[in-house]
């Protein structure tokens, strides 16, 4: 280490608790939980109504979503002793408190998806013209038309232990 590194302790948030963290935000992060949630935001619903409004994802997957979001204490099931049973889902109170970050991220990607995808575009030409404009340098390098060193790759060379290849 550097004589200018310092540790810097952050009270409570060792690496379980990241490694736990992480998980919940991958959890809740993810497509589906976010569109299902979005869709309870609007109250109780059976399956198909829920199945219905959630654009792409199949039965298999809202499924594993929705028992997902159940064992996290997210969302309710309740079954009604009917003939043929009904079967309803419910936002839990904590459930309800996830409307509202959502809500805000949405919002946030809605007001930035075009900047967002023009710069992708952007970064995507960018990048291809790189791959295209590879020509070998003097030292045998390839460099890319903004002068850049290319990755080479050497035929019967062995690898090496730690390296990126």
């Amino acid at each position: 280490m550097s004589d200018t590194h310092t540790d810097v302790p952050i009270e409570g948030h060792g690496y379980e608790e990241c490694r736990a963290l992480a998980d919940i935000l991958m959890h809740i992060g993810d497509k589906w939980t976010v569109m299902v949630v979005g869709v309870l935001s609007q109250g109780a619903m059976r399956y198909n109504q829920i199945f219905k409004l959630v654009d792409g994802v199949s039965q298999r997957m809202l499924t594993l979503t929705l028992k997902s979001l159940e064992r996290d204490g997210l969302v309710t099931r309740t079954m009604y002793p009917t003939i043929p049973p009904r079967v309803d889902y419910a936002l839990t109170e904590r459930g309800k408190t996830l409307v509202v970050p959502l809500h805000a991220l949405w919002v946030w990607a809605q007001a930035n998806r075009t900047a967002i995808e023009l710069t992708r575009l952007e970064f995507d030409q960018r990048h291809r013209g790189e791959k295209n404009s590879q020509t070998p340098a003097k030292d045998g390098a390839l460099r890319s038309a903004t002068g850049r060193r290319a990755v080479v790759v050497v035929k019967d060379a062995k690898p090496r232990k730690g390296l990126l290849r």
